[in-house]
């Protein structure tokens, strides 16, 4: 009986060692810093790379990334149910015209689901939704801000009774576009739709692995939390 094959390594093709690939990607999206600016810093530690080399990996290897991250969580949250959810939508400008992202967040502020459209009103709004309680389940509550949209798409899910509408309710999603605001800024906004929903996604699942919560534990426990994640993000693809 023939052995199983393994998977390809998806570095095999690179020169590069991917401890290097991995840290390039963790660097450009974890942090609001430009393609050159990740060039630069990787240059004082003695890497040589190019910053359209940097563009490149960050393209091919993010969404993997990403991928693995996210399904390592759904892995440890199998059984705990989300009691409660933060639906929010924020502007995006490309080329001058404006886009939304909507943002689905759990209680404890870890992003659960990106999404953009051209649009923000019911269909886009029952879109997003249902995207969200596919992969995830449904929530116990869902807290939105005032948008008509929200109303709608909720009465047609038959998940009313479990809108929450309020004036400091939905501080928990408005916070969690800050990180991604900063990211916008050092790349000069976006160009395109397809590239925004890319990154978005990838952004997300960075942001919620190295998400330690460090305004709420001491600073020992903050440390071995980053230990622990950043040891996790090596061996990524591994």
């Amino acid at each position: 009986m023939p052995r199983p094959r393994k998977p390809a390594s998806p570095f095999r093709y690179f020169n590069s060692s991917p401890e290097i690939i991995r840290l390039v990607v963790m660097m450009y999206v974890r942090f609001p810093l430009s393609l050159r600016n990740v060039e630069d810093l990787l240059s004082e530690r003695g890497i040589d790379i190019c910053h359209e080399t940097v563009r490149h990996w960050w393209n091919r290897f993010g969404p993997l990334f990403a991928a693995d991250v996210q399904r390592q969580r759904v892995s440890r949250m199998r059984g705990f149910r989300l009691w409660k959810w933060h639906l929010d939508e924020v502007y995006v400008k490309i080329n001058g015209e404006l886009h939304y992202l909507w943002r689905a967040v759990d209680q404890e502020g870890e992003i659960l689901e990106s999404y953009v459209t051209k649009k923000r009103d019911k269909k886009a709004a029952l879109r997003f939704m249902r995207k969200a309680l596919k992969r995830h389940g449904s929530p116990k509550e869902i807290t939105t801000d005032g948008l008509t949209s929200y109303k709608a798409a909720m009465r047609e899910l038959g998940n009313m009774s479990k809108q929450e509408v309020g004036r400091w309710a939905n501080n928990r999603a408005e916070n969690s576009h800050l990180p991604f605001r900063r990211r916008e800024w050092a790349m000069l906004r976006f160009r395109q739709m397809k590239s925004l929903q890319k990154f978005a996604s990838v952004h997300a699942n960075v942001h919620n692995h190295f998400n330690s919560q460090r305004h709420l534990v001491d600073r020992e426990t903050y440390k071995t939390s980053r230990l622990v994640a950043l040891a996790q993000w090596q061996n990524l693809m591994a």
